[in-house]
């Protein structure tokens, strides 16, 4: 016999049986993923089943949401294998979005593709919780259970301070889903509409009567614009009165005031003081003059004495004219010699 015909018989031999060994293990893998899928029609053939195990996508995950789309009559042309695969290959959520195609399907009021369902689902948002919340509207507490304050403090035009709480019921809109804003936006901008309405209040009297002026005012506002939901209603869960601001502000603006007059009138008296100081001083500066004139005195009269101008009888007569002014003013108590003419005024 020949012997490289040997060799290639047993080459032969060895390959085919590891093809078969390949064969079968792939028949028992995927055997009965086939079978569900050729009994309900989902159209994954074997072939694709195998290039599944190449591309490393998990094939009973593509195959279960293919029959699952299959057996809800989802009959959308976008909706292949190819297409499943590869939203899983993108780390997409492929029995999310299959599931949320049969609830839009079931709603009746959806009209949700697979495109649409896929590119929502890629962008982060959850998009089950997205119909179901399209279609069973949601609601959502303003202020949020977990903020640090219950209550939205809002102040009327009277200076009433009103805490209100609020419960908006909102519907998601699949159109806006992808770059719409969130939750958080949807609360700010109700808070803010809240705070608005009763500010333009002239009595929180008003509001107490009529809380659905609140959400009448808040809803024509249309807040929910460029947002992933609808707003359905606004309702005014709670309502209490707080301080009276006003008030408050008022009186600490007249204690302002008054701190402000008693530093002008501190100002105004040291002022008068000071003016009082100097006039003492400019007293006590006339009177120096007066004793500094009054010490030439007695040279002009002992001058006077030695050039003869006047007698001894003379200056006698003038010693007694001053002794007699001097107790003329005493007596008067307008001596300007005595201890009334050193006594400064109070």
């Amino acid at each position: 016999m020949n012997s490289p015909l040997v060799a290639i018989s047993i080459f032969i031999a060895v390959a085919g049986a590891i093809l078969a060994l390949i064969a079968i293990a792939v028949f028992t893998r995927y055997f009965w993923l086939w079978i569900q899928a050729v009994m309900t029609g989902a159209k994954v053939g074997v072939f694709d089943l195998i290039g599944m195990l190449f591309r490393r996508v998990d094939a009973r995950t593509i195959v279960r949401s293919k029959i699952m789309a299959v057996q809800a009559g989802i009959n959308d042309p976008d909706l292949t294998t190819k297409a499943l695969e590869a939203h899983y290959l993108a780390r997409g959520n492929v029995p999310q979005v299959i599931r949320a195609l049969i609830a839009a399907r079931k709603s009746r009021q959806i009209t949700l593709s697979f495109r649409e369902a896929a590119a929502i689902d890629l962008a982060g948002r959850n998009v089950l919780d997205a119909v179901q919340t399209s279609v069973y509207p949601k609601v959502i507490d303003c202020p949020p259970r977990n903020s640090a304050s219950p209550f939205l403090d809002a102040i009327a035009k009277d200076g009433i301070q009103l805490k209100v709480k609020a419960r908006v019921t909102v519907r998601a809109n699949l159109q806006r889903l992808i770059g719409g804003a969130t939750e958080e936006t949807i609360i700010a901008r109700v808070g803010q509409g809240i705070v608005s309405a009763i500010g333009s209040s002239d009595s929180h009297k008003v509001v107490l009567e009529n809380p659905d002026v609140i959400s009448k005012t808040v809803l024509a506002s249309r807040l929910d614009d460029q947002t992933a939901f609808e707003i359905v209603s606004i309702d005014i869960a709670d309502i209490d009165v707080g301080e009276n601001i006003g008030a408050r502000l008022q009186a600490d603006r007249a204690e302002a005031d008054t701190r402000v007059a008693r530093a002008k009138a501190e100002s105004r008296r040291a002022e008068a003081v000071a003016i009082e100081q100097e006039m003492i001083a400019k007293i006590e500066e006339s009177r120096s003059v007066v004793v500094a004139s009054e010490a030439y005195v007695p040279v002009a009269i002992a001058e006077a004495l030695q050039t003869g101008k006047i007698n001894v009888m003379d200056y006698y007569k003038l010693k007694n004219l001053t002794a007699d002014t001097e107790m003329r003013q005493s007596i008067a108590g307008t001596s300007t010699t005595g201890p009334a003419a050193n006594a400064r005024p109070n």
